[in-house]
């Protein structure tokens, strides 16, 4: 990880923080998917329009190992609300419909500022209820087994749409959350710690979340659902961490709060790798371990 940490900062690639958000797009989807596999041949790849919030259609790929009526995962990219997409995302999710044998939802949801909380999670939710409500089979899918996962501001969004869905009396099968930000003013213990030079620095929080959301509605649950009310009664949770990430903290204290509330939790601690190792497996055993933990709790939670 030292390794490859030393690698990117001899490429001198313009933080994030110093670019315009359209410029910060591009960039990572020019270096997204430089350290992963390529792209896994699967039988069923296909572009989509899905319904979001108020009425949006919301490009979204659908990945299929086969032509099955296939138990599904939406899956929400990170990228601190502001960046990514389906492409940034195209080989881990790729890996994730090869590895645990269902479908794979990829959204491309709404992003700020253009669009600025609570749109993603509006566009999330919204799409989640439309699959679990008969959309999944309308895609030749099953609407009884669905889960919903992301990592970083995806695992956010995930741990959000679990407690919505829960509110709505949705069933709902998994929460993944791979790296996930739960609380609401990144002043954690690991946020000090891992201020800079472990990938994801301070100054790409603050530029992300000032994109994003008011200062003032931090303390909302739906940017911080640690914050929640309460969390009893939703989906298991398959939580997937990195020792050295500013949000370990956050994710560990989210774990940590579903299992008091008797959620049933996995809970995978990746010691020496920071943010975004999941999608580095070209260069990571540890990267396709991770996704191969995700995957196991996808096929135990579809056949449960």
């Amino acid at each position: 990880m030292a390794g490859i940490l030393e690698r990117i900062q001899r490429a001198k690639r313009p933080p994030f923080h110093s670019l315009s958000p359209v410029e910060a797009r591009r960039a990572y989807v020019a270096g997204a998917e430089v350290l992963e596999p390529p792209r896994a041949p699967l039988p069923r790849v296909a572009d989509l329009q899905v319904p979001g919030a108020g009425g949006a259609m919301l490009a979204a790929r659908l990945y299929a190992p086969s032509a099955e009526r296939l138990p599904l995962l939406l899956y929400l990219h990170g990228g601190g609300f502001v960046i990514g997409g389906l492409e940034t995302h195209d080989s881990l999710c790729r890996q994730l419909a090869l590895r645990s044998g269902g479908a794979v939802l990829s959204l491309d949801y709404r992003l700020a500022p253009e669009h600025r909380f609570p749109t993603a999670v509006d566009d999330a939710f919204s799409t989640l209820r439309w699959l679990i409500e008969g959309g999944a089979h309308r895609l030749g899918l099953d609407s009884s087994r669905v889960a919903v996962g992301g990592d970083s501001a995806g695992g956010t969004l995930s741990a959000v749409c679990a407690l919505q869905a829960r509110d709505a009396g949705l069933p709902l099968a998994l929460q993944l959350l791979i790296t996930p930000g739960t609380t609401a003013h990144a002043d954690t213990g690991s946020h000090a710690l891992f201020a800079n030079g472990f990938l994801l620095d301070a100054a790409a929080i603050a530029w992300f979340f000032d994109h994003y959301i008011d200062r003032h509605h931090r303390s909302d649950w739906r940017f911080a659902p640690l914050l929640a009310p309460d969390v009893d009664g939703v989906a298991p949770a398959c939580v997937l961490l990195a020792e050295c990430d500013p949000l370990v903290d956050e994710g560990l204290a989210y774990a940590d709060r579903l299992r008091l509330a008797g959620v049933p939790v996995e809970l995978e601690l990746y010691r020496g790798l920071t943010h975004d190792f999941i999608k580095m497996g070209r260069v990571l055993k540890e990267a396709a371990l991770a996704q191969q933990a995700a995957a196991d709790a996808l096929r135990k939670a579809w056949t449960a």
